[in-house]
């Protein structure tokens, strides 16, 4: 959560390219309407009524709408994520012992929660903290009080073992968290999130045109023509 080096857009053109759209991992989800809902009228079909605040505060601070570039909020990211975790989402991971949560991360998955359970207790255990510290919920808070109980859980500074939770570490909360923002930014609308593929607009990404073959060559030259849709919507 420190300030980086450089803007957001590079740091998201850099995210697009490290991690291609296509190969996201999603849940094989596709509601109809996902693509034009608004999401001050959409109502979570996972997360409860005071999660969902939690999510949309959160999401907000993790790609702010300052700067260039739309933020989480515009692009519909707390839809993204609300319909990946109960569509099914982590349905195949394999959830059995023996854990080590003091295992190094080559290591692979030690967790005996699913993506559901890492949020139903991370977003308590943060609502905890936000009360310990603050006497309010997170969503109540200032954007710099946000920021700092942010960055508190990414570098583990918030010890959820004192809190009752010996499986889960804040950093793993926020690793689910800050991924899943980063997948609903980026992915086809389909999925509920990039709301008018308002990032691939912002970062220059054609999405699923048919062929951009002729541009693959040009660089450092802005690509003209507007992202696609998997649906076939133009931007």
């Amino acid at each position: 959560m420190s300030t980086p080096p450089f803007s957001r857009r590079n740091f998201l053109k850099a995210t697009a390219v490290a991690v291609p759209v296509a190969a996201i991992p999603l849940h094989e989800l596709r509601a109809k309407g996902l693509e034009d809902v608004h999401l001050q009228h959409y109502q979570p079909v996972f997360f409860s009524a005071a999660e969902w605040q939690f999510i949309l505060a959160a999401c907000d601070r993790l790609i702010p709408a300052e700067g260039k570039g739309p933020g989480a909020l515009e692009t519909n990211v707390p839809v993204f994520i609300d319909q990946q975790l109960k569509g099914g989402l982590g349905d195949d991971i394999y959830l059995q012992g023996p854990h080590n949560v003091a295992a190094p991360r080559t290591l692979g998955f030690q967790l005996p929660y699913a993506p559901q359970d890492v949020y139903r207790r991370g977003i308590a255990l943060v609502q905890q903290a936000a009360a310990a510290r603050h006497g309010q919920p997170f969503q109540r808070l200032s954007a710099g009080q946000q920021d700092a109980l942010l960055t508190a859980l990414q570098k583990d500074a918030i010890d959820f073992a004192a809190l009752g939770e010996t499986q889960l570490k804040a950093s793993q909360f926020f690793s689910q968290l800050l991924g899943d923002t980063k997948n609903g930014y980026l992915a086809d609308p389909m999925y509920g999130g990039n709301k008018d593929m308002k990032a691939w607009v912002a970062i220059g990404f054609p999405g699923a045109r048919a062929q951009y073959i002729e541009w693959v060559d040009q660089h450092n030259v802005p690509y003209p023509l507007g992202p696609v849709s998997v649906s076939g919507k133009r931007a």
